[in-house]
């Protein structure tokens, strides 16, 4: 393990984070077995205050990242989520519209939501950074740590069944592990949130925006998802 590496998981250890363990040759998000889910629907006043105040922090944060970006990108969906995704940090479409998972890898992600009968609306969306780094280059180990604790607040408030980690980034910052994706995927992790005093059941795979690249990979991100499923249709 690299000295960046060492020094990410000790600054995440102290943050109290538990270290542990369409253009597609073939639409693997289509024929997905339809079951009926109840996810959430209402959002708690209580939530949105304390949310409200979670964009008023990030927006009086000071960093460089809100000095070449446009807009504000904090979450999408519903406060009363069942299930969490957290992606990497917003894009061009995204930084344009104040609003995460809009351009072609949300509109992905809108099919991976469907392909197991779920809606947008009923899932709470975020990303671990909210300003769009400059040329969408992938976010620092330094920015990571910056950010990390608004999304943790996040988690706290919505306090969600399930997290689904879109991309290495997000599996970084969650599962505080250096591990690369490919190796963590498939199988399910816990995230433990110390204020909440709960581990929450978190699984790992590609980000959207990577399955568009390599398409040859969104089998298994199907798998994944359908992991999620079954947990979902064991409650129904």
């Amino acid at each position: 393990m690299n000295q960046s590496n060492k020094k990410l998981l000790i600054s995440m250890k102290n943050l109290g984070i538990n270290y542990f363990l369409q253009e597609t040759p073939r639409n693997w998000f289509e024929n997905a077995e339809n079951i009926s889910v109840k996810i959430g629907n209402k959002n708690s006043s209580s939530k949105i205050e304390k949310i409200k105040e979670v964009i008023r922090d990030i927006e009086e944060h000071q960093t460089s990242l809100s000095k070449t970006a446009k807009n504000l990108v904090v979450y999408d969906g519903n406060l009363e989520a069942k299930i969490m995704f957290i992606g990497e940090a917003p894009g061009r479409d995204e930084d344009e519209q104040g609003k995460p998972f809009v351009g072609r890898a949300g509109q992905l992600l809108n099919k991976m939501l469907a392909a197991i009968d779920i809606q947008r609306e009923q899932v709470y969306i975020t990303n671990v950074i909210n300003w769009r780094p400059p040329n969408n280059r992938t976010p620092s180990d330094e920015e990571i740590l910056e950010f990390l604790p608004f999304l943790q607040k996040q988690i706290d408030i919505i306090d969600p069944k399930y997290i689904f980690l879109l991309g290495g980034v997000a599996a970084k910052a969650i599962l505080s592990t250096p591990v690369a994706l490919g190796k963590l995927r498939g199988k399910w992790h816990e995230y433990h949130s110390l204020k909440l005093n709960k581990k929450i059941n978190t699984i790992a795979s590609y980000h959207p925006a990577f399955l568009l690249r390599s398409p040859q990979y969104k089998k298994a991100s199907w798998e994944d998802l359908q992991m999620l499923q079954k947990k979902l249709k064991n409650e129904a």
